[in-house]
């Protein structure tokens, strides 16, 4: 209930309403084991699901099988929202449990239709969902940034720039493990590796497994 509360989803509302929310929007919660399907690209959804625990890559995978992941999903975030919202706009991309993973699903008629009940929390909940949405659409702008540069080396170094940003310093932990970054900015691992070691030995960065120093 804590990670409810606090989800941007939920911002502005009391813990007296929370429970009148979460009936009103059918609220079920499941469990998934790492590396389990969550959502199937190809399929539709009428739901909002939000992590409670554990993490969720959105991947997108092309007619041979490669992989590519569009982004990670953190405890008290939401996805699928955009195809909810589309109603019956097929989902193209999957849903996969990258650990050990809760999940809460939550009907998307309520929210897009006048609740029945003149619920109080209605509009906050539209309004949160609308800024969600935006800064996803802002966040999806970055990385074609980072996708659009030529070389592993600049994907890297724009990655990461942004990263300490971002984070509002130059040492920082990225959510990403190596095989997870190469997926994210689709270059090969081993390329990647390479030149982040040519990057340390240029001095314009130290790095340790998934935490980072710009130089």
């Amino acid at each position: 209930m804590k990670t409810i509360q606090q989800s941007s989803l939920f911002q502005g509302v009391t813990e007296q309403e929370l429970a009148a929310i979460l009936n009103c929007l059918s609220a079920c919660k499941a469990s998934f084991d790492k590396g389990a399907l969550i959502l199937c690209s190809g399929e539709t959804v009428s739901s909002i699901y939000m992590v409670l625990s554990g993490s969720v890559h959105l991947i997108k995978e092309d007619h041979w099988g490669n992989r590519h992941i569009l982004s990670k999903i953190c405890p008290g975030q939401i996805f699928a929202e955009s195809f909810a919202c589309a109603q019956g706009q097929p989902l193209t991309v999957s849903a996969v449990a990258a650990e050990r993973t809760t999940v809460l699903q939550l009907d998307i008629h309520p929210i897009l239709h006048t609740c029945s009940s003149a619920c109080p929390f209605h509009t906050r909940i539209v309004r949160n969902l609308v800024k969600i949405m935006a800064q996803k659409n802002l966040a999806f702008n970055e990385k074609i940034t980072h996708l659009a540069q030529h070389t592993t080396r600049e994907k890297l170094l724009s990655y990461l720039s942004a990263e300490a940003e971002r984070q509002g310093c130059t040492t920082f932990t990225i959510m990403f493990n190596r095989q997870q970054l190469a997926d994210y900015l689709s270059i090969d691992r081993s390329a990647m590796w390479r030149e982040l070691c040519k990057l340390r030995d240029a001095g314009l960065l130290q790095f340790e497994k998934n935490h980072f120093t710009l130089l």
